[in-house]
């Protein structure tokens, strides 16, 4: 691919979205005049490897001259090594990095660029692209699967099919251009990913684990290990947080992108209208996971006056600094948290607690397993989770407690011995003599 900067075109954009629409207000944004609000993007025009124009976009820049000096660079690569018909899968899988870039989430992209760095370029980078063929692909992940994790284990079937999913898509644009006919990452079988339901914090599986230090994969905690959590994290300065994510089950990346603006007092409900990952630039505010992850989350009287008591907490720390659309949450410095951050915090704090081990997303099935012992409808989970399928729902996070068991055991034997006293009676009136 020859790359040409036809137009080095540098512009600043923030995440803010309309109170009414929900909607990203893009280059409309009021706040847009502060130079500080927002960051740095740039667009620069290429020519791919069928001679068709196409403009690649990235952001997340600190300053306009460091968007550009990006800019600059992109096309200096580009141009340095030209991509062809006949490129190596390795040409080909740096190539369609740059164009997915701005296409994707931030997350998604560096997973794609993980695979691509430890997997598909050691194994398949030397290969000329049109002689790639699925022989190929079954060989590296037959080497693949041979290796360990930096923790002793295997490779994961999970892992296995989202390398494969990185290479299928790679390989999907090859097609698409007319450089390649067929796609090779389709053919090979992988191991099936093996499914892994939360299990609940019986007595017997704390006894265990004080014994032997096993554990679950995925556990959650009983409503007297929750509460006894939330007791003992009672004076931590994220302790609303930590409330928020056990009650109302928000991915630890939603609960961070939190802004006051997103509280709706008058209805008790909050919006999930963003979220905060961590990119090669730092963190990045970008739209939640799916368009069914933007979703509002009602709240009950106790949360809404919890966060009320942060709110109040803040603007006594920040001051004049304060604004509506300052984050919920941040750290003791006043910087934003990254969800890394969240994560190992949490983590400490379940140690020192006593409690048994559960991770930060742990909290979320929890949630939901809290949910459906309280009796809420499936779907009304289905919603607050914010999934896109009920079956999804369904098939992850009915791990209940046991006791909605015990009081599914009870109702069922219930409405069987009223049957059978029922039918005794009909029996009785019926003999002669009765």
């Amino acid at each position: 691919m020859t790359g040409t900067q036809d137009r080095d075109m540098v512009y600043r954009r923030c995440g803010c979205v309309g109170a009414a629409t929900r909607k990203r207000l893009g280059n409309r944004c009021a706040r847009l005049a502060d130079p500080t609000h927002g960051s740095w993007y740039f667009a620069v025009q290429v020519t791919d490897v069928s001679g068709r124009r196409k403009r690649l976009r990235r952001g997340g820049f600190p300053t306009a001259v460091a968007a550009r000096q990006a800019a600059r660079d992109l096309t200096r690569s580009l141009e340095a090594a030209p991509v062809t018909g006949y490129c190596t899968v390795a040409q080909w899988l740096h190539y369609w990095l740059s164009v997915v870039e701005q296409r994707i989430r931030p997350t998604t992209y560096k997973a794609y660029r993980d695979h691509v760095r430890l997997y598909l370029i050691p194994h398949l980078g030397l290969v000329p692209l049109r002689r790639l063929s699925r022989r190929h692909v079954v060989r590296m992940f037959t080497t693949v699967a041979r290796r360990r994790t930096r923790y002793g284990k295997p490779i994961s079937a999970a892992t296995l099919e989202r390398i494969r999913a990185t290479l299928r898509a790679a390989l999907n644009e090859a097609v698409r251009e007319d450089v390649i006919r067929d796609n090779p990452a389709r053919g090979p079988r992988l191991p099936s990913p093996r499914h892994i339901s939360p299990v609940v914090w019986t007595p017997r599986r704390v006894a265990a684990w004080r014994r032997t230090g096993e554990h679950p994969a995925v556990a959650v905690w009983t409503v007297e290990q929750l509460t006894e959590f939330l007791a003992f994290v009672r004076d931590d300065r994220l302790f609303a947080l930590w409330w928020l994510t056990a009650l109302r089950g928000l991915r630890r990346a939603e609960v961070v992108g939190l802004r006051w603006i997103d509280l709706d007092t008058d209805r008790r409900e909050l919006a999930i209208a963003r979220q905060v990952v961590h990119t090669d630039h730092g963190l990045f505010p970008c739209p939640p996971k799916s368009a069914s992850s933007q979703r509002g989350i009602a709240l009950d009287l106790d949360t809404l006056r919890l966060l009320h008591h942060q709110e109040r907490a803040q603007r006594g720390e920040l001051g004049h600094d304060w604004s509506p659309s300052a984050a919920m949450f941040t750290r003791e410095n006043g910087e934003a948290i990254d969800p890394n951050y969240l994560s190992y915090r949490f983590h400490k704090l379940v140690l020192a607690s006593g409690l048994p081990p559960v991770r930060l997303h742990d909290l979320r099935h929890g949630a939901a397993t809290l949910a459906l012992a309280a009796g809420a409808d499936l779907r009304v989970v289905q919603g607050l989770l914010g999934h896109a399928s009920i079956v999804l729902t369904a098939d992850t996070y009915t791990s209940v407690l046991p006791q909605l068991y015990h009081d599914s055991a009870r109702a069922t034997a219930r409405l069987v011995l009223q049957a059978a006293r029922k039918t005794a009676r009909k029996v009785n009136n019926a003999r002669p003599g009765t």
